[in-house]
């Protein structure tokens, strides 16, 4: 085989990899999270729908749900149309996305004492020019 020839399929291979990590796996995620949710509705489950609309499940059937969405107002749906569940029992979060939640915290939280000794730095200093320009 010739090397030109070897490392052009090295970087196809290459290339092909990218794409599954980066495009079709994290897409065959979010749709296995989608499909699961819908799976998981059961009436009292507060939703959105796909374009905009709040409201209450009130019945699940097999292929549509059924929500209410003011007092005397019910919209059926098809499950595909639910863009997510506002439960928060029922929306679990994952443990790295709480271990995310938990650094970023600690993180913030020495920046933000940082800040309020800045400010009280600068209020200290104001008597002090004050007292200097009279």
């Amino acid at each position: 085989m010739d090397p030109q020839m070897t490392s052009s399929l090295v970087m196809f291979a290459a290339i092909i990899l990218i794409f599954y990590f980066l495009i079709i796996r994290p897409q065959k995620k979010r749709e296995k999270e989608t499909k699961d949710m819908l799976n998981a509705l059961k009436k009292g489950d507060k939703v959105v729908s796909i374009g905009g609309i709040h409201g209450t499940v009130i019945s699940v059937k097999e292929n549509t749900v059924v929500v209410k969405v003011d007092d005397n107002a019910r919209i059926e749906f098809t499950k595909s149309a639910i863009s997510q569940v506002l439960n928060k029992e029922s929306v679990k979060t994952s443990p790295k996305k709480e271990k995310k939640a938990k650094e970023a915290e600690m993180v913030e939280a020495p920046k933000a004492e940082e800040a309020v000794k800045a400010e009280e730095a600068v209020k200290a200093e104001e008597p002090a020019k004050a007292e200097e320009s009279k």
